[in-house]
C-alpha cells in the first residue's frame, strides 16, 4: 500500500509512504538524486527500490523536494528535505504506524541529502543511520571538479568563494556527526558521481570518529539503486547493521 502524502503547500513538497510487507523492520527515508534538479511533474523515487525494501519489511518514506529551476537550490531544497524527514512522524501517526530504527538511504544528489539530514538543524525525529548511494558527499570537491556540469554551484546559488557560509551549511565533509554510523555504496565505473566523492567522505568520517563504511561495487551510477545484485545485497547488509545495533535484528 502506498499513499501520497503533502508536508508543505507546494507541488514538490510531498512524499509517498509505503507500508512494509509483514511486520516492518524499520523504516527507510528514501531520497532520489538528479543534481538538485528537477520538475515537478516527475517523480523517480526511486520506486522500483522502494518496493524491493517493502518486500524485506521496510517502512518506505519517499521524499519528493523542491529543486532547481522550480523553487529549489539554497536554502529551500535543505529546507524540504529537513521538513520531509519531520514530517515522517505524522504520518506514521496518522497511520498507526511503528516507524521502529529510521535510516535516510538516498541516491547521488539524494546521498548528499541522507547524510545531511544527520546534521539538519532543529532536528526532532532521531536518525539512525544514513546509507549514501553514489552520494555528493564532497561539495567543496563537486565544485572544484565541475562534477555535473556545475551542478554543485547551480545548488548552492554561486561558487564557495561568493557564498562560503552555504557551503559550510551544506556540505556533509563539513558537518560530520561522529555519533551517527554512515554506511556508502558506490560503483567502480561511476562516471556521474566520481568516486573520490565517498572516498573523501570516508577518509573525513574517520579521521572525525564517525563510525563510517564504504563498500566498492562493479558498475556504473545507476546500479547501486537496482533492487538485485551486489549492491543491493550490500544496502541490506547496512540495513541489517541498523537493525543489529538496535536489537532488533
Amino acid at each position: 500500500m502506498a499513499e501520497r502524502i503533502e508536508y508543505g503547500d507546494g507541488p514538490m513538497q510531498y512524499g509517498v509512504l509505503h507500508e512494509a510487507a509483514g511486520p516492518a523492520r524499520g523504516t527507510v527515508v528514501l531520497i532520489h538524486g538528479g543534481f538538485w534538479r528537477g520538475t515537478p511533474d516527475y517523480f523517480d523515487g526511486p520506486t522500483p527500490l522502494a518496493h524491493a525494501l517493502v518486500a524485506q519489511h521496510w517502512h518506505v518514506w519517499q521524499i519528493e523536494y523542491r529543486q532547481t529551476p522550480n523553487g529549489g537550490g539554497w536554502p529551500t531544497t535543505l529546507d524540504d528535505l529537513a521538513a520531509g524527514v519531520e514530517h515522517l512522524a505524522a504520518a506514521a501517526r496518522e497511520h498507526g504506524l511503528d516507524t521502529g530504527p529510521v535510516v535516510t538511504v538516498g541516491h547521488s544528489a539524494g546521498g548528499h541529502l541522507a547524510v545531511w539530514a544527520l546534521s539538519r538543524p532543529e532536528a526532532g525525529l532521531r536518525l539512525t543511520e544514513a546509507v549514501s548511494l553514489a552520494g555528493a558527499l564532497d561539495l567543496a570537491l563537486g565544485e572544484a571538479e565541475g562534477m555535473g556540469d556545475g551542478a554543485v554551484v547551480d545548488f548552492l546559488g554561486g561558487t564557495s568563494e561568493e557564498h562560503p557560509v552555504r557551503y559550510a551549511a551544506a556540505d556533509p565533509t563539513r558537518r560530520i556527526v561522529p555519533g551517527s554510523p554512515v554506511r556508502i555504496v558506490h560503483g567502480d565505473r561511476d562516471d556521474v558521481v566520481p568516486l573520490n566523492q565517498s572516498e573523501a567522505y570516508a577518509d573525513a568520517a574517520r579521521r572525525a570518529g564517525q563510525d563510517v563504511a564504504l563498500t566498492v561495487v562493479h558498475g556504473d551510477h545507476k546500479v547501486v539503486i537496482e533492487p538485485q545484485g551486489e549492491a543491493f545485497d550490500a544496502l541490506l547488509a547496512a540495513l541489517d547493521g541498523v537493525l543489529a545495533a538496535a536489537g532488533r535484528a
